[in-house]
């Protein structure tokens, strides 16, 4: 497995320490849920949902005591080890522009700058893989800040060459609209639905 550019970009010590960054701030009571808040509102009742690049896997074990049905997977090991300890989810090692589960999802989320954080010319191959393993007419969302190499325009032609459609974007988690200066980006893109 090639590494991320997140994995070319940092050490383990790196990983160890947003481990550690994400848990200091859930014992101190900050909010970490507002993600998961918006998935679980296009949702219906326990979806299949995979966090792809999951990293602690917050948002999948959040999902998760809403009463979805979780998978997780990261490629980063100390990541991997660290989302194991939520014992409500299903965690696999893989790399996103190749992994195969052998199953699909009613959604699948990329929060957490995880599109800007492929190796760089790899993003279409990992969206190639998630619409592999999303069900017709299921979601993908992502979210992502836009000041990276990796842009908003790029993504959408992107979604568009893997037959992914943009519904709606936003400019944060709750739901603030949409602008071109946004420092943030949330993606909510559908799979075609099978034809009767």
């Amino acid at each position: 497995m090639a590494p991320t550019r997140w994995q070319s970009e940092n050490t383990e010590a790196q990983s160890q320490s947003y481990v550690e960054r994400f848990a200091r701030l859930e014992s101190r009571g900050v909010d970490l849920h507002g993600e998961a808040r918006m998935v679980d509102a296009l949702l219906t009742p326990g979806s299949a949902v995979l966090d792809a690049g999951c990293g602690t896997a917050r948002l999948g074990a959040e999902l998760a005591r809403r009463g979805h049905q979780v998978t997780a997977v990261d490629l980063d090991p100390v990541f991997v080890e660290a989302a194991r300890q939520h014992t409500s989810i299903s965690v696999h090692r893989a790399d996103l522009t190749e992994f195969d589960l052998g199953t699909s999802f009613d959604a699948i989320v990329a929060a957490g700058n995880v599109m800007v954080f492929m190796e760089p010319g790899t993003e279409r191959s990992a969206l190639t893989r998630i619409v592999a393993h999303l069900r017709p007419g299921g979601l993908f969302v992502a979210g992502f800040a836009t000041d990276r190499d990796y842009t908003v325009h790029r993504f959408d032609d992107d979604l568009a060459a893997v037959g992914l459609g943009v519904e709606h974007r936003f400019a944060t988690w709750d739901l603030r609209p949409w602008h071109d200066g946004a420092d943030w980006a949330v993606t909510v893109a559908r799979a075609p639905q099978l034809l009767a």
